[in-house]
């Protein structure tokens, strides 16, 4: 939903059946600039993608085919698909009009775009300031992997998280053991409803993330160099959790064209 930045609210979603998925809902804020997709990046257009979850046992569980069979039952869909396609229903009606509207999801109107972009510097009180401080200076070393418009540099990496992994991630694609648990490292922008975290949704809050990079993470083999102690102190703590809250854009969550009809 859209108030949640087009994520989910648990750890795992449930898919056909209630089975449960096997990796957390990452948002959709500004997939259109993502050089690929799934967590472990084996995806290359959104229009692949979107085949990814029909086909998923622990999602859809389903088949386009069928899908598009499902379509052609509803007139109101057949007309919509002739007028914008001409052509009824099929795989690629299916993948490239939900290509499309993903395509329309993007944010970049938050308090910080406003202070950062737009010069309205009354934006941000002072501990967002001292946030912000923290979050680009080079002894945290955040916009190292979170950089640029979408605070991430779409690279993968291991965070730390776990010793032991039981999700295998982009080794899953590459069958290398380089690529043992590293993960996509997410956007941060609207991170401030996306919660739970990490690949697996098992921290709740934006503390918890925090707690975790400042005590450098578990000592995996992958583990990302850039993963150090940072002894936050409660303060700084606080002052990155102001700031990170200032990604949220909220004319982007609210954008009527993003509320169901009734909502």
């Amino acid at each position: 939903m859209a108030q949640f930045a087009f994520s989910d609210t648990v750890a795992m979603s449930l898919g056909a059946a209630k089975a449960i998925g096997t990796r957390n809902a990452p948002t959709l804020t500004n997939v259109v600039y993502n050089p690929s997709f799934t967590r472990d990046g084996g995806v290359p257009t959104l229009e692949m993608q979107i085949l990814v979850p029909i086909q998923e046992h622990n999602e859809f569980n389903f088949n386009i085919v069928l899908i598009a069979e499902r379509m052609m039952k509803d007139p109101t869909y057949v007309q919509m698909s002739n007028e914008a396609y001409g052509k009824n229903p099929d795989h690629f009606v299916i993948t490239r009009a939900l290509g499309c509207f993903e395509r329309t999801i993007i944010s970049g109107n938050s308090r910080y775009d406003k202070y950062a972009f737009q010069d309205q510097k009354g934006e941000l009180n002072e501990v967002e300031l001292k946030g912000m401080g923290l979050f680009f200076s080079s002894e945290m070393g955040c916009s190292g992997c979170h950089s640029g418009f979408n605070f991430t540099d779409y690279s993968f990496k291991n965070n730390g998280l776990y010793i032991a992994y039981q999700d295998s991630g982009r080794k899953r694609l590459t069958d290398l053991e380089i690529d043992q648990s590293l993960f996509k490292v997410p956007t941060l922008r609207n991170v401030g409803l996306t919660a739970p975290y990490m690949h697996d949704g098992s921290l709740q809050t934006l503390e918890q993330v925090l707690e975790h990079y400042s005590s450098g993470g578990k000592p995996h083999a992958n583990k990302s160099e850039l993963i150090k102690p940072l002894n936050l102190s409660s303060k700084q703590k606080e002052q990155l959790v102001a700031f990170l809250n200032t990604l949220t854009d909220y004319e982007f969550i609210n954008r009527a064209e993003f509320k169901p009809e009734g909502y």
